[in-house]
């Protein structure tokens, strides 16, 4: 199965792609993990993206796809794949199709920004070894100190109220409209919020017909 995983920041893609990537035996393929990877390896594609992250500049959606296309070509991926953030936006959605990648299904997953907000922004992360907490739904046992190594619990750049609020923004304008793309194409599977991972999880297997 070639997929793509939709939907905002902190809508759960990546716990959910990790679940299907075992579920189904196929990779998941996140563009922050596979850009790092090919700048290691020193790939021609790598090196053109390093050029653009040094001088603190965003990857253009050409060398991104490059990318992109490059690990699709891996023999890992001959049986599917699970994409995570990526396309972004349309220009790049246009730009696989031209390199011919094909998909069977755009999973979106739908939460309220109000959802995702309280998400987010409750989220703190370990100084020291970098475990993950939640002040709801997953406290430490003494507040702001880490269960496992007693560091100090810190709440992340990305997960301040503001930087949510603005990448919620970015999202709506810049990916949200990938929605219609792929409606129009007929690959969407929708599927609303649900209180747990695992409960999400079945109506993702439902969604797709496993």
């Amino acid at each position: 199965m070639k997929m793509i995983m939709l939907g905002a920041p902190g809508a759960g893609k990546g716990t959910q792609a990790e679940i299907l990537s075992k579920e189904l035996n196929i990779p998941t393929i996140s563009t922050g993990n596979i850009l790092r990877a090919a700048v290691k390896n020193g790939t021609p594609v790598g090196l053109e993206a390093k050029k653009y992250m040094d001088a603190g500049k965003l990857v253009p959606d050409d060398v991104i796809i490059g990318i992109v296309a490059e690990r699709l070509a891996q023999p890992d991926c001959a049986n599917g794949f699970i994409l995570d953030g990526v396309p972004r936006t349309i220009p790049q959605a246009e730009a696989l199709e031209a390199a011919g990648v094909q998909f069977d299904n755009v999973l979106s997953l739908e939460v309220a920004d109000e959802v995702i907000e309280e998400r987010m922004t409750g989220r703190r992360t370990c100084h020291a070894c970098g475990a993950t907490y939640h002040i709801h739904s997953a406290p430490s046992k003494v507040e702001g100190v880490c269960d496992k190594c007693g560091g100090a619990l810190e709440q992340r750049k990305d997960d301040l109220p503001e930087t949510v609020k603005q990448r919620l923004a970015v999202y709506h304008a810049e990916t949200e409209p990938l929605k219609d793309f792929y409606e129009k194409r007929g690959l969407v599977r929708s599927v609303e919020n649900r209180p747990t991972i695992e409960e999400t999880t079945q109506a993702v297997l439902q969604a797709l017909g496993l």
